[in-house]
């Protein structure tokens, strides 16, 4: 019976659904929105949508966008996914100066703090890695292809990035496993040296991030489908502290009844000066804000910031010249969904910062009326102002929401026959009769 249930879900759609993703320029020159194979730029500082300039023609992307991210000084965006395609963009133009091609479908991407290399993770593990122009602007030659440089032993990496020093990349898998390896000054001849494996999540680690408590010394928070945000010393592998967030979550909502897989983090922000994370939970709808003691070394529950029912985020942004915190609500993949319906929803909340408790600085959602730039800015990354249509579109999204994380990430289990006719199926490992 578990083998039908899990086949089932595996051939639904629902476990190959995409959701919205949303990054924001460090120096809050712009934000952007992925949603299936779309790009969506505004430009904060003209007030307007941005044209995506590609040499390749059509979209920037044919497929499902997976990962997206800036780089440390905002000068390059790097998009990756389903598509097996990873872009490379230079932000002042938003010109595409470099397409990878990845023999598989990506899950991770991130930028080298000093702009000189692309990463990206396979869904088999693999970590990959390109090398940029001397100003990290220019491809080095046409024969440039992607390196490997470390793996995660076939489990699909959910989260990667580089930390505050640029010494160390981190990725987190769907086997419970963050692994830290010390960046090496020449990458292409690959990451062989491991710092330290962060052990304690008991379900796929969903998000990773970094956060800084001076200059020389940062600490790593991770949240995953075990419902827990932890914080670690990546250095020495030490778990610091972790916060139970589904035990929070029952008792401020009543949620007895809750399967843990539906308050699975789904994703993790931390504030400018690390005192806070933002927590977006797989079935909540807001964000649950925890402060952050990095002399103490410990998390503790703040508050929780409420939205619309219907409003369940998907991901997580901020830039370290703002105070304000972008979250995005949408997915696609799903089944009879047209690219019409790729709809987004975007909620903006202000006064991300160390002091909200006081009673002059409580974070607050932003109206749309008050959103930057206004409905422009939703237009553009929204896709639509009818709320009508959005709330018909993202009905649908929240029903997938609530199951489709857990089905994509937790390890599915066939029995001896199904294993055998998969193994029949693969093109890279047929069975003789």
């Amino acid at each position: 019976m578990e083998d039908t249930a899990v086949e089932e879900a595996e051939v639904s759609g629902a476990a190959e659904f995409a959701p919205a993703l949303i990054a924001a320029h460090p120096h809050g020159n712009s934000v952007a929105v992925a949603i299936g194979p779309e790009l969506r730029v505004f430009d904060l500082k003209v007030g307007s949508p941005v044209l995506l300039s590609d040499d390749c023609g059509g979209r920037s992307h044919s497929d499902a966008i997976r990962a997206i991210c800036f780089s440390v000084s905002g000068a390059l965006f790097a998009s990756a996914g389903d598509d097996k395609l990873v872009k490379v963009w230079k932000t002042d133009s938003w010109r595409c100066i470099r397409t990878i091609t990845s023999e598989k479908r990506v899950s991770a991407v991130a930028i080298s703090n000093d702009d000189l290399y692309v990463t990206f993770a396979d869904k088999f593990g693999v970590v990959w890695l390109v090398t940029l122009g001397e100003d990290g602007t220019e491809q080095v030659s046409v024969d440039n292809k992607p390196v490997s440089i470390l793996g995660h032993y076939c489990s699909i990496i959910t989260s990667m990035n580089f930390s505050p020093d640029g010494r160390f990349i981190a990725t987190a898998d769907r086997d419970s496993k963050i692994r830290v390896t010390l960046f090496p000054k020449n990458p292409l001849k690959g990451a062989r040296e491991i710092q330290s494996f962060c052990l304690g999540h008991t379900d796929f680690v969903s998000c990773i991030a970094f956060t800084n408590i001076s200059e020389n010394q940062s600490f790593l928070i991770s949240g995953g489908g075990d419902s827990t945000v932890r914080l670690w010393d990546h250095i020495n592998g030490c778990l610091l502290d972790t916060c139970q967030v589904r035990d929070k979550m029952e008792e401020l909502l009543e949620l007895n009844e809750t399967d843990d897989s539906s308050l699975a983090i789904a994703d993790i922000r931390p504030s400018n000066d690390g005192s806070l994370v933002a927590v977006a939970i797989q079935s909540f709808n807001g964000v649950m804000l925890l402060a952050c003691d990095l002399v103490g070394k410990k998390l503790s529950f703040l508050k929780v910031i409420t939205m619309e029912k219907s409003y369940i985020p998907t991901s997580l942004a901020s830039s370290f010249s703002s105070e304000l915190l972008w979250t995005v609500m949408g997915a696609s993949n799903m089944p009879n969904q047209a690219s019409s319906q790729l709809l987004t929803r975007l909620r903006i909340i202000r006064r991300f910062q160390k002091d909200l408790l006081s009673s002059d600085n409580c974070p607050a959602i932003l109206e749309d009326s008050e959103v930057p730039h206004g409905e422009k800015l939703l237009l553009a990354l929204q896709g639509s102002l009818d709320v009508a249509k959005q709330e018909e579109v993202l009905a649908s999204v929240l029903a997938a929401l609530k199951v489709s994380m857990h089905k994509m990430l937790v390890k599915k289990h066939y029995s001896e026959e199904r294993r055998e006719q998969r193994k029949r199926g693969r093109n890279d490992k047929k069975i003789k009769s």
